[in-house]
């Protein structure tokens, strides 16, 4: 009996490994080949997860709610190593003019994109208050890897001195590119508060000084301490580093899971949020010299670690589906995912955008509909469930997987094709 237990588990593994290796073979081939057209690799991803779990091969599909460890980790390092991608993208220091729009989607649309899901979860699909709050906090970040149509590209060798960088970088791209970069640790707040209300109940009197004095302002305090001094540090070191030849800008390139690590790592030992310490420091790294070829290393780098992780998470998404992750979806669930997606979020995003004069109406519109829901959400859904006992943890769980997967398909189609329709019509000169 053991042995055959030994040689199933071998088999699994063995199994698991191919459908992994199709899957990057898949990101390779189909990646750049499709960019010009209507297509998102990450909805085949999905589709070779769930054909793969789903086939009767005998292997067990993966459980988020069983292997919640596995479920946090995987989805956390998949985030922090894109937010130092994302960091190291962005041309601009953040101040209030140069980042007006960003600082509207953080300020405005996310927080009233929380609260729309959280009454919407409370009072049409029945969740707990802390459970609702739960689900608003998990789906308000947008997705800094699954975005990247609709992102600012990749750094470059050389800049223009005298350039300003909002002259120089699309403002839409640049918008959309921030808001995913920063959103991904500003949801951390709401997820602990609804940790504080399941712990200490419903009475702010409980929970509101502890909240705002701990978790909103000492958290945030060291994430963003910890990302300039860090990030000043790595910087030091990185890009003293060589870059000639193709072998040294490969070592360079390394330096970026080292950073990510160490930034994301430190700041948590201390307390602090490590997603905003990670996005802070790479574009600390990125500051320092902007002019430094390193930042092409770190940034490809980065970039492929993301991709392969992201394919790998996805795959695993599809088997839990193929698992039955969706069985305990409701009508009302399936609903409020898509009222996030085609409704909340859009006119959230418009609300927070209303007199941005830096983005034409149709930039406002493209950039409040592009809201792409994706691995921080489901990092915090199993961060939080790990954490505490939520009595709807497995509609959770669907809910969240529904509307991640209806978000990919619908904004993975149409990212390809309106941003090329929006270049058409700025190649024509029309706002």
């Amino acid at each position: 009996m053991e042995l055959t237990s030994t040689l199933k588990l071998f088999a699994d593994y063995n199994l698991i490994v191919v459908v992994l290796g199709l899957g990057v073979l898949a990101l390779a081939v189909l990646l750049h080949r499709f960019r010009h057209y209507p297509f998102s690799f990450p909805i085949v991803a999905l589709a070779l997860g769930y054909i793969a779990f789903a086939l009767p091969l005998g292997i067990t599909p993966p459980d988020p709610l069983k292997q919640s460890k596995m479920a946090v980790h995987l989805t956390e390092i998949g985030v922090i190593i894109s937010l130092m991608g994302v960091g190291l993208k962005i041309d601009r220091l953040p101040s209030w003019r140069a980042w007006s729009s960003t600082w509207r989607m953080l300020a405005i649309a996310m927080p009233l994109t929380i609260a729309g899901v959280a009454l919407l979860g409370w009072w049409m699909v029945g969740f707990a208050p802390a459970a609702a709050l739960l689900l608003g906090a998990a789906l308000a970040p947008t997705d800094p890897v699954l975005a990247s149509d609709v992102q600012v590209g990749e750094p470059e060798d050389s800049v223009d001195e005298g350039i300003d960088p909002t002259q120089k970088e699309d403002e839409l791209r640049f918008t959309l590119t921030s808001e995913a970069g920063l959103n991904d640790s500003l949801a951390f707040p709401f997820t602990y508060l609804a940790l504080l209300m399941l712990f200490e109940g419903g009475s702010p009197s409980n929970w509101l000084g502890h909240w705002l004095v701990i978790d909103v302002v000492y958290r945030i305090a060291i994430g963003i301490g910890v990302g300039v001094l860090a990030g000043w540090l790595l910087a030091v070191v990185l890009l003293r580093l060589p870059v000639e030849t193709e072998q040294e800008r490969m070592k360079a390139g390394v330096g970026a899971l080292a950073g990510t690590l160490l930034l994301y790592g430190v700041t948590e030992v201390f307390g602090g949020y490590g997603f905003l310490a990670v996005f802070i420091g790479a574009m600390t790294i990125k500051h320092r010299e902007k002019t430094h070829q390193t930042h092409r290393s770190l940034h490809t780098f980065a970039e492929q670690s993301e991709q392969l992780l992201m394919t790998g998470i996805l795959i695993a998404l599809g088997g839990a589906v193929a698992g039955g992750l969706l069985e305990p979806l409701t009508w009302e669930a399936a609903l409020l995912g898509i009222l996030l997606i085609l409704v909340l979020r859009p006119a959230a995003g418009l609300i927070g955008l209303l007199g941005a004069k830096s983005l034409s109406f149709r930039d406002r519109c493209i950039a409040s509909f592009f809201g792409i829901r994706g691995i921080g959400c489901l990092y915090y859904l199993a961060y939080a469930l790990q954490k505490g006992e939520f009595v709807d943890a497995k509609l959770l769980w669907a809910t969240c997987a529904f509307t991640v997967i209806l978000s990919v398909c619908v904004h993975g189609v149409l990212a390809t094709p309106v941003m090329q329709f929006r270049e058409r019509r700025i190649g024509h000169g029309e706002e």
